[in-house]
């Protein structure tokens, strides 16, 4: 009798329209190439990959928190104080996260700088709670905070991927190109650990996914 109570659980658990959640923002409704939102970021640290992971792994965990909790309260948050009550939420986790990288990534704490303080204004993680957490459930609302946060970390990761390889010839402060190639005249891209180079790496992924998904083009 267990297993048959336990099993339709589990399932809606994770049914096909909770595992769109996580996997659409992967694709075709990513928050950055899709949405255009979060663009900041994506020109400011994704200098190093490092920093570009550790930025992913802080909002993700923002994110998904901030949904589950506003989800929580959503039928006892007065409409007329909405906004204020999502940034008191997203606020007090940015806060907790920051102190979390000081205490055991401090370097790369110092290297995000304000940029983990401006989580806060993150509009994507305003958008979800806006847009999803106020009208759902806790567990709908966490998946859609993971999924859009991977999503972000997706795209984050992949130009702080080529920014590094291509503007210092390393991935994760370890060299990768080897000594010979510098030896017989090869050069890295100064270019690219310029912030331009983050939005024309950004508008290459929009144009890939978009030439592959052309049904996008009329979303935008």
């Amino acid at each position: 009798m267990s297993d048959n109570t336990n099993k339709p659980k589990k399932e809606e658990l994770f049914s096909v329209k909770n595992r769109k959640l996580l996997s659409n923002p992967m694709g075709k409704d990513n928050p950055i190439t899709v949405q255009v939102l979060g663009i900041c970021s994506v020109l400011a640290i994704t200098v190093q990959l490092k920093t570009s992971l550790v930025m992913a792994i802080s909002v993700m965990a923002v994110m998904a928190a901030s949904n589950v909790i506003i989800s929580l309260l959503r039928n006892t948050i007065p409409p007329r104080i909405r906004i204020i009550v999502q940034l008191i939420v997203v606020a007090s986790l940015v806060i907790l996260v920051d102190q979390v990288l000081k205490a055991f990534v401090y370097d790369v704490s110092r290297q995000l700088s304000v940029f983990v303080g401006l989580i806060i204004t993150n509009c994507i993680i305003m958008g979800r709670l806006e847009a999803f957490a106020l009208s759902n459930k806790p567990w709908p609302s966490f998946l859609d905070g993971i999924g859009n946060a991977a999503g972000y970390g997706a795209v984050l990761l992949t130009v702080g991927f080529f920014r590094e390889l291509l503007g210092s010839g390393t991935l994760f402060g370890y060299q990768v190109i080897p000594n010979f190639l510098y030896n017989i005249g090869y050069v890295n891209n100064g270019f690219m650990i310029l912030p331009p180079m983050a939005l024309i790496v950004v508008g290459v992924i929009i144009w890939i996914q978009r030439y592959k998904n052309p049904e996008l083009v009329d979303v935008s």
